[in-house]
C-alpha cells in the first residue's frame, strides 16, 4: 500500500513539471523572410530618344581678316544601341542624331557684314560607359554633319554640307523603367566652306566650330 502511494505520488510530480519546463523553452521567433533581389540595371539595347540643347563657336573669314561668334539652339531626335557584357559595368554603344539648328552670328565685314549660319547639325559616335547600376558617365566621339553657311551682306551666300569630328562626354541615368535621360557636352569642327568672290566680294574660307551642350530624354526598347 505505502509503495502504491509512493508511486502514485511520483507520477503526479512529473506530470506537474512538464508545463514548467515547458515554460522556460525559449520563445519561438519569427520566422525568416529573405530580402527581395534587386539585380543591376543592364543598359543593352537599342534605344530612340529626343535632345535638345545650345551652341556657341567660332568662325573665321580667312582672307577678309574677321570673325565672329555663332550661337543659337539645337533640337533633334536619337537613335542608338548599347551593349553591356553579364557582370560588366563597361557599356559600348554606337549613336546618331540629327538636329535643326538656330546657330548663326553677323559681324562687321569692311563696308558691310559677314553671316555664318548653320541650320542643321548631326552626328555619328561611338560611346564608351562604365556604369554603376543606373547611374553611367561616358565619353563619346567620332563624325559630324552640317551645313556652313557664309552671307555677306550686299553680295550672296555661299553654302556647303560638311563632315567634320566631335568629341565629348556625359552623364545618364534611369528615371524610371525604360526611360533614361542625359546631359552632354560635345566640341565639333565643321570644317569650312569656300566662298567664291561671286559671293563674298573676296573669294575666302569660311570655317565653323562649336561646343554644344544638350539634355536628352531616351526610351530602351
Amino acid at each position: 500500500m505505502n509503495r502504491s502511494l509512493a508511486a502514485a505520488l511520483g507520477a503526479l510530480a512529473l506530470v506537474a513539471s512538464v508545463p514548467a519546463s515547458a515554460a522556460d523553452l525559449p520563445a519561438r521567433g519569427m520566422p525568416y523572410k529573405a530580402p527581395m533581389y534587386a539585380p543591376m540595371y543592364n543598359w543593352s539595347g537599342f534605344y530612340l530618344g529626343v535632345n535638345g540643347g545650345g551652341a556657341f563657336g567660332n568662325s573665321d573669314w580667312n582672307a577678309l581678316g574677321v570673325s565672329n561668334s555663332p550661337g543659337g539652339g539645337m533640337i533633334g531626335v536619337t537613335a542608338g544601341y548599347n551593349w553591356q557584357g553579364m557582370g560588366s559595368p563597361w557599356v559600348f554603344g554606337l549613336e546618331g542624331d540629327v538636329d535643326a539648328s538656330f546657330v548663326d552670328d553677323t559681324t562687321a565685314c569692311g563696308a558691310t557684314t559677314c553671316k555664318t549660319k548653320n541650320e542643321w547639325f548631326g552626328t555619328v559616335r561611338g560611346r564608351v560607359g562604365y556604369a554603376w547600376d543606373r547611374f553611367m558617365p561616358y565619353f563619346t566621339g567620332g563624325v559630324a554633319f552640317g551645313d556652313v553657311k557664309a552671307h555677306r551682306f550686299g553680295f550672296g551666300t555661299s553654302s556647303d554640307t560638311n563632315a567634320g569630328w566631335t568629341v565629348g562626354a556625359g552623364i545618364e541615368g534611369v528615371i524610371a523603367g525604360n526611360w533614361t535621360a542625359k546631359v552632354e557636352y560635345l566640341y565639333a569642327d565643321l570644317g569650312d566652306t569656300t566662298c567664291p568672290a561671286a559671293s563674298c566680294g573676296t573669294a575666302t574660307n569660311v570655317d565653323l566650330q562649336m561646343n554644344i551642350v544638350r539634355a536628352g530624354l531616351n526610351y530602351r526598347f
